[in-house]
């Protein structure tokens, strides 16, 4: 699928790792990593930056699924990971520099997932 002159490429949990250290060799850099919950679902979109070249690799899991995290490859994604396990609830396995829940000062827990979605 193409968007704004780069690609989006629907990967599986499974190959999350090696993907991302593909293009850690290729010389590529974190772009973002992006998070939104809908149907049950989360959606996990990793953009990767290389000159003009745009690639984001989605993921889409159930709700109690464990994401490893890449902040072992990206040092820079412990702040996306973070962000993802307090704002949305996302199980995040091994973040390198793990805030607890402790990133934002939130009054509700999972603030961007509706009640009835939980």
């Amino acid at each position: 699928m193409e968007n704004n002159g780069g690609s989006i490429v629907e990967i599986v949990l499974s190959e999350l790792l090696t993907t991302v250290m593909d293009k850690k060799v290729s010389k590529y850099r974190l772009a973002q990593i992006c998070c939104f919950f809908v149907d049950g679902k989360y959606s996990l979109s990793y953009s990767f930056a290389k000159e003009y070249e745009l690639i984001t690799y989605r993921i889409v899991i159930e709700k109690d699924t464990e994401v490893p995290s890449i902040t072992h490859i990206y040092d820079s994604a412990f702040l996306y990971e973070n962000e993802m396990k307090e704002l949305f609830g996302v199980n995040m396995e091994y973040i390198a520099l793990d805030y607890k829940n402790k990133l934002y000062r939130i009054n509700q827990e999972e603030p961007f997932i509706k009640k009835e979605e939980k």
